[in-house]
Order: C-alpha cells, then structure tokens, then sequence
C-alpha cells in the first residue's frame, strides 16, 4: 500500500492528526507500540466502571472550538474536579480557596485570609523566585508550603523543592472565594463511556496496528518514507514518540518522570474515599494520590475501583509521563530539536514530541494546527 502518512502513536494527538487527513482526503496507516489505542488517555471497564488506566484525566477547556471538536465523539457529563488533600490527619480542599484557609487557620473573609497569608509571607517574599520552595514561600507562606507543597512535590518530581524550577508553581491556583473547582476553564467534564470511545470513533475507517514499535515496523517495512523499498511506503511520518528516542539518544539522554500504578478492586465497597481524587501530601506517605475512578461518571456499582499512584524515575523501558522541563533539559531538547528540523518527511507532535507539558485541550489544539497546515 502507499500511504500518505505513517502515524507513531495512538494517543491523541495521533488519532486527531490520522482522523483530520482522512477527512482531507490523505491515506494514514497508525502504529502503536502498546495493545491498545488511546495513549495515556486510555479508559477500561472494570466491573462495571470506566477507570483511567494511566492516572486521572479530566477534560477541560475554555476554547470554544475545542469543546465542540471533542463533543463530536462522546457526550461529556457535568464532572467538576474538586480534589481534596490529606496531610496526617488533617483534610483541605484544592485548590488553595476560602474553604482550605478556613480550615488551615479558622478564617472566614477574604480579608482575613490575605492578611494571613502577608503575615506568612513576611520576609519570605523574594523578587525573582528560583526555586519551588522560595516560589511557595512567597505566594502562600509557610504553613501552606509545608502541609501541603513540599511532600507532595518533591515526591512527585523526585527532587527537592529547593532544586525545582519555580515555574512548575505557576499552574498553582489561589482563589479567596469559597470555590473548590479546580480549573477555571469555561468546560469541563468526563466523557461517558471513558476516553477510549473517543480515540476509536476518530480512528474509524483507518487501519490500526498495536503492539509494534516504531523501530521493529521499520525492520518489517524497510525505509517507511520518503517512497521506502518495503511492501508499505509513506510519504511523511508524524512521530510521537520520545524526541531523543527516534534519534538514539545521539546527543544525551532528555530527562522525564515516570509513574507506576497499583489498581485495587474493592468488591462489596460502594464508596471508599468519597471523592474522585485525593493527594497526599505528607512524604511519609509513598503514593501522591488515590483515584476512585466511578466517582468521575457519578457510579452507583455496588463495588469500587481505585488506584494508588506512584512517581518514579524514568529509565529505559519505563514509560515517560513528564518531561522535565528545566535549563538543562529545554537547552538539551532544543539540540534535538535542530536535528528534528532538519530530518526531511519526518513531523514531530505531543508531549514527548516536542518535549513540552500538555494538557488535552492543547494537545488536541496542536494536532489541528499540524493537520491544517499539512492539508
């Protein structure tokens, strides 16, 4: 078969990309080197219940377009995400809002709160944060910072907080209103039925091959573009894959961070935690969070599902959830990115692609942009 496009990636952005070329008219063959489609994003019933295999996921947006984009392959339900934190004992409701200075320190207006949090703050503030600590320390103080910043953080990044770049605190939200909403985006929800629904009805009509990497399909099909000698040729690849992995780490390993997940089905439980995401915050305790995933779709199974989550160190073979987005790795990613420029056919898209955090509305936005202009 020729083919127009060779997609590396079932995930989302692949299946936006392979589901916008067909449209235009262009052939796409996806590969992928996991069983099954759908990325990160991807959702499994378990007894009954829609759980999100590789951690959490909530969709939200405040671009109109978007909402529509993915309202065309699933009815999206009213979930409003309102995690809560567990520090030892102690429970607070994300993000930081009248509700968690309330209980951090028995104020009532925002007035109090602010004057509080100045007082914290007093001597902590420093003009040109560096780091996560000082970045913390001057935009909620220190009891903030210490129950519910440090242990969480540094678990999940497997530094401390004083070798952390300050701008992973930029997506922190701090409100003084009593609004336990997570996201401030105009949409939000989860789609009935999972993610997984979504990424097979935009990969409909396209063929789709699991559980081969992109290195072995070359190995079977000889040179996949640019008009190869294998049985299948295509004319351009998008790859979504690892930047520095397509190049053979060439030029130095990219740092990212890593996840491992321990699913527990409890039979005979109709409600374990009462919420759909809890963080723990404490060091002590080795998971970041607890995922109760029927709490997403409102679940009335009389058993549960949940999932504790790790962060771990990324090596080879382990998957890559994060990049890490700091000096050294941005001036390291930004070499790969000269060669990437230069390798002709070859088209590099999503968060490990282009070695950036996304969330879904972006990636979704991405992949659009990159389909517009290949169209």
């Amino acid at each position: 078969m020729k083919y127009d496009y060779l997609v590396v990636g079932a995930g989302l952005f692949g299946a936006v990309f392979a589901h916008e070329m067909r449209r235009a008219g262009k052939k796409c063959l996806v590969i992928d080197r996991r069983e099954h489609v759908g990325g990160n994003v991807y959702t499994e019933e378990v007894h009954g219940i829609q759980v999100h295999q590789y951690g959490a996921h909530i969709f939200h947006t405040s671009d109109r377009r978007i909402w529509d984009y993915v309202n065309c392959f699933a009815r999206f339900n009213h979930y409003v995400n309102a995690p809560i934190a567990v520090y030892r004992e102690e429970v607070y409701n994300l993000p930081f809002n009248m509700n968690t200075f309330s209980r951090m320190w028995g104020v009532r207006t925002p007035g109090q709160a602010r004057r509080k949090i100045e007082e914290q703050c007093l001597g902590s503030r420093v003009e040109n944060p560096q780091n996560v600590e000082e970045q913390a320390l001057s935009l909620v103080g220190r009891d903030i910072y210490e129950k519910l910043v440090k242990g969480y953080t540094e678990k999940q990044w497997g530094r401390s907080c004083r070798e952390l770049p300050a701008f992973l605190l930029r997506r922190l939200p701090v409100r003084f209103t009593y609004d336990n909403n997570y996201f401030s985006d105009r949409y939000q929800g989860i789609p009935e039925g999972g993610y997984t629904g979504i990424v097979e009805r935009m990969l409909e009509g396209i063929p789709v091959c699991l559980g081969i990497s992109y290195r072995d399909f070359q190995k079977k099909c000889g040179n996949t573009h640019g008009g190869g000698n294998g049985a299948d040729t295509f004319g351009k690849v998008l790859y979504t894959g690892m930047v520095d992995e397509y190049f053979r780490f060439s030029l130095g390993e990219l740092q990212y961070r890593s996840l491992r997940f321990e699913q527990e089905v409890m039979e005979n439980v109709e409600n374990y935690q009462g919420n759909a995401v809890v963080n723990y915050t404490d060091r002590e305790v080795p998971y970041t969070r607890i995922i109760e995933h029927k709490h997403f779709e409102f679940g009335t199974q009389p058993d549960t599902v949940v999932t504790r989550e790790y962060p771990a160190p990324w090596e080879r073979g382990s998957e890559p959830y994060y990049p890490v987005n700091d000096e050294h790795n941005n001036a390291l990613f930004a070499r790969y990115q000269s060669l990437a420029r230069r390798e002709k056919g070859v088209l590099f898209g999503g968060r490990l692609g282009q070695y950036r955090y996304y969330d879904m509305d972006q990636v979704i936005a991405e992949a659009l942009a990159m389909a517009e202009r290949e169209s």
